[in-house]
């Protein structure tokens, strides 16, 4: 049979007896994700000024109106409603992942990066990190503000897209309508459940290992939350931006006292409490230690091949 193979110009492989080596695994172990997001938070903290924050925010808030206003491009004119929130949350993923592939600064995914970062120095950088969040906050209020004056300086659409944006915005300050402490606590809830799906879309995005690793699970979070229209405080800002730049939006007031400010409360809870603390318990100390090693001999620059670390001959 061989000498027939030969013949016919066909190269037989020889089985290894021995299972062959499985391929590189498409993800990163969750307790690796822990240690990479808080220490990219501690670098975060400690290696960027005040103003370059600031910037990155503005970036951030520019990204999410972008996600904003092409959710409303792409679901207006749509008569099943099923279909216009995915599609809202498929146009609104965009904005979230260029944040993602840029590093830019977004007050959401900063609820879960700093409490990792906190959590990775052990408190060592309350102050700081307390800075950070005060201007991922401020920063993507202001980048929202301004696409929003820009994008209607440069731009007209049409009446179905100014109609879905009124039907957003509406959803946005369902609470007001409640009103007093329960209308507010109600927003803050539904703020929590909203920083719990976008920070597992930062989570599982930071454990992808590739473009469309990382874009899937920030697809599906944002459509989730945007079909439940659990309160996100940076998305609101984007939709904010957008109505108000036309004069015929809530104004900022209403915006910050019944929409954004409850959102960024309950965000800040969500973020912390149903992702980072969950994970960050259940995963035992030593087993966080290994990660840490893991990831510090991943990131250890390789030794010189044929020659000592020194760089020294004799």
């Amino acid at each position: 049979m061989l000498e027939k193979a030969q013949a016919q110009g066909v190269t037989l492989v020889p089985i290894a007896e021995e299972d062959p080596e499985l391929p590189r695994a498409q993800y990163i172990d969750t307790q690796r994700v822990l240690v990479t997001m808080g220490r990219a938070g501690v670098r975060r903290i400690t290696h960027l000024s005040p103003v370059q924050v600031f910037v990155l925010a503005m970036m951030g808030g520019f990204f999410i109106g972008m996600g904003a206003l092409t959710s409303i491009l792409l679901a207006s004119g749509v008569g099943t409603p099923g279909t216009t929130r995915l599609l809202e949350g498929f146009g609104f993923s965009v904005g979230f992942f260029f944040v993602i592939l840029s590093e830019a600064v977004l007050f959401s995914e900063a609820n879960v990066m700093m409490p990792a970062a906190l959590l990775e120095n052990r408190g060592r950088s309350l102050l700081p990190t307390l800075r950070f969040w005060m201007l991922a906050f401020a920063g993507n209020l202001a980048g929202a503000y301004v696409f929003g004056l820009a994008v209607h300086f440069a731009q007209t659409y049409g009446p179905s897209d100014a109609h879905l944006l009124n039907e957003v915005i509406s959803l946005k300050l369902q609470f007001r309508a409640i009103g007093g402490a329960e209308g507010w606590f109600k927003a803050v809830i539904s703020g929590v459940f909203a920083n719990w799906l976008v920070g597992l879309a930062a989570f599982f995005a930071t454990m992808g290992r590739s473009l469309i690793g990382k874009y899937i699970p920030v697809m599906l979070a944002v459509i989730a939350f945007d079909a439940a229209n659990f309160q996100h405080a940076p998305a609101n800002m984007g939709f904010f931006g957008l109505i108000n730049a036309t004069g015929h939006g809530p104004g900022w007031g209403t915006a910050l006292g019944w929409s954004i400010a409850p959102a960024a409360v309950g965000n800040l809870i969500g973020g912390f409490v149903l992702v980072v603390l969950p994970f960050w318990f259940a995963l035992r100390p030593h087993e966080r230690a290994a990660a840490a090693r893991e990831c510090s001999l991943e990131l250890r620059p390789p030794a010189p091949a044929g020659g000592s670390s020194t760089g020294l001959t004799t």
